[in-house]
């Protein structure tokens, strides 16, 4: 018998509360009172169990409310989504930024032999790749690698897992062009850099679920002090997209063990490449320095210099 929690506008207005930026609780509270009885059983088992809900199929989720399967397609239609894939996107980037790594562990099926988890590895990260190349917004994306050449200065942050991606794009675009800045987010001393930014600065903050306070609080100073401000994350839902001037989203199919590492990466090679293409002959100075002090400092191993 399926338990039936008593559905109200004033239980959705409560975890609306709780966070109040997320679009399904949003659309579920903007559209409870538009719902038929079944739609409000399916609603009460989204709210219940949103963890077990995105692991469901259409028909899974109609059996365990015992509804038919075109009555979860008319309530995913009422809640404004295309389709029940773009539902689940939305509830599974919920969950995800609400897990501990307690909860992360319990949903990783880490019983499974070592060969077939390597395998669900890496079809895993095939599955975002395609999720990301069917997603991309390549306008947004080509606004952003126009305001990679043309700002006077870029400033690259991020926190904790994300600064890793952080990092990596820095690192990237330093081999590309001059005046690029990579920050911790956990360092204080980033709000002055900031402060002391040139006012045609480009800010370009990497955040990744579970989304710190201390990137947010950055994101809110920069958009204050004017910057340009654009945003790399791994949803649509990031807090900090909405004071962002553009945000480029690098979603995934799946909840994160520790967290998803392909598509961000894959993008950020691409938004150096293509800048690097944009910048052909402009680079070619740039990197001829570089060499040069990489030779005279003897950075790299030189085969030649060991003979």
């Amino acid at each position: 018998m399926i338990y039936y929690l008593a559905f109200s506008k004033l239980n959705l207005k409560g975890l609306l509360m709780k966070d109040q930026i997320h679009p399904i609780l949003k659309n579920l509270t903007e559209n409870s009172g538009k719902l038929t009885a079944k739609g409000r059983i399916i609603a009460d088992q989204v709210i219940k169990y949103p963890r077990k809900v995105i692991f469901m199929t259409t028909k899974e989720l109609s059996e365990a409310c015992n509804v038919s399967e075109a009555t979860v397609v008319r309530f995913v239609s009422q809640l404004g989504y295309a389709t029940y894939s773009e539902f689940k996107q939305s509830l599974r980037d919920y969950v995800d930024t609400e897990l501990t790594l307690l909860d992360r562990i319990d949903i990783a099926d880490l019983g499974m032999p070592g060969a077939e988890r390597l395998r669900r590895v890496i079809y895993k990260e095939i599955d975002n790749l395609k999720q990301l190349y069917e997603t991309l917004d390549i306008k947004a994306l080509s606004r952003l690698i126009d305001l990679l050449q043309n700002s006077e200065e870029v400033y690259v942050i991020g926190s904790r897992l994300s600064y890793t991606f952080a990092y990596y794009m820095g690192w990237s675009l330093s081999k590309l062009r001059k005046n690029i800045h990579t920050l911790k987010g956990s360092d204080t001393t980033t709000l002055d850099r900031l402060t002391m930014a040139s006012p045609d600065s480009l800010v370009v903050i990497i955040a990744t679920s579970r989304y710190t306070n201390e990137l947010i609080k950055i994101g809110k100073f920069a958009a204050r002090l004017k910057c340009t401000l654009v945003t790399i994350t791994d949803s649509a839902t990031c807090p900090l997209a909405q004071f962002s001037h553009e945000t480029i989203t690098a979603p995934s199919r799946y909840i994160p063990f520790i967290g998803n590492l392909s598509a961000i990466s894959c993008l950020i090679n691409y938004i150096s490449l293509e800048l690097a293409s944009r910048m052909e002959e402009d680079i070619k100075a740039h990197q001829k320095n570089l060499e040069q002090g990489y030779l005279e400092n003897d950075i790299f191993f030189n085969v030649k210099r060991t003979l």
